[in-house]
């Protein structure tokens, strides 16, 4: 459990935020930041004035999806799922360094007619704004809020509060969108996204909670915390027929260990 942080003036701070904002829109991912932000919202506001929407299309793992459908119905949230289908804007499946900026913007467009007045609110915290994510910026230049920000609060300080509040989801790795995955420059297609979802599917039930699978054509990099190094290797042959099943041919193991956003690294070079 995390500590050193204020829960206590971290959570009036925040509903006083949320509080001030009136009705709002969670932007409701299942992770921990936007889990803690959607029940915040519903516990100051209650359903109707707080919703919970996700967002659904093919760079959504489905056990994301599974997972915010039980944590909406485990907490009593006023949740929606909507379509969104980035795959049809080129701009986003050419998959160069603004990728996020037209994701965001094919979100910002599936919540405008469920706003009906209310602010969308976005799980970002102090921690997000030193990474590339022009997302941020797609979802700002909208009008979408960021309470974490607004009222100081860090990743740290988001789990802390979760882990405080007695949520489930205050230690749930980080799970970015599928996408996230295939490196800058490599179209971003359907058939992408299902490998990778298979693949990363198959190795969360055998047990690996904490990954990614970054896709290279018919090679698989799999990242895991350095601790799974050993469990990988003992289970290889496990490990290698599951991604061949998700349509590799190549499994390798990325010594470096699970790095979130490392393939932003190579604009900074570009």
């Amino acid at each position: 459990m995390p500590d050193g942080h204020d829960a206590d003036g971290q959570e009036r701070a925040l509903r006083r935020e949320i509080e001030r904002l009136g009705d709002v829109v969670v932007a409701f991912s299942g992770g921990a930041d936007s889990a803690l932000l959607a029940w915040i919202a519903n516990d100051a506001l209650g359903p109707g004035r707080a919703r919970a929407v996700t967002a659904v299309s093919p760079s959504l793992a489905p056990e994301e999806h599974a997972d915010c459908e039980a944590l909406a119905r485990e907490w009593g949230l006023d949740w929606t799922a909507v379509t969104t289908d980035e795959l049809a804007d080129p701009a986003y499946s050419a998959n160069d360094g603004r990728r996020c900026f037209h994701c965001k913007s094919a979100l910002m467009d599936a919540l405008e007619p469920l706003k009906a007045g209310a602010t969308v609110v976005l799980g970002v915290n102090l921690d997000d704004l030193g990474d590339h994510r022009p997302g941020q910026d797609a979802a700002a230049a909208r009008g979408a809020v960021f309470p974490f920000v607004t009222v100081g609060m860090t990743k740290a300080d988001v789990r802390g509060l979760s882990s405080a509040l007695g949520l489930r989801t205050w230690d749930k790795p980080a799970a970015a969108c599928l996408a996230s995955r295939v490196p800058y420059g490599t179209p971003v297609t359907l058939g992408t996204l299902r490998s990778v979802a298979a693949a990363e599917s198959g190795l969360k039930a055998m047990g690996f909670a904490a990954l990614r699978v970054r896709h290279y054509g018919e090679l698989a990099r799999i990242e895991v915390p350095d601790a799974d190094f050993e469990d990988v290797i003992r289970r290889r042959a496990a490990v290698v027929e599951t991604v061949h099943a998700a349509g590799y041919h190549y499994v390798t193991l990325d010594l470096e260990g699970l790095r979130s956003g490392n393939l932003n690294h190579s604009l900074s070079e570009g």
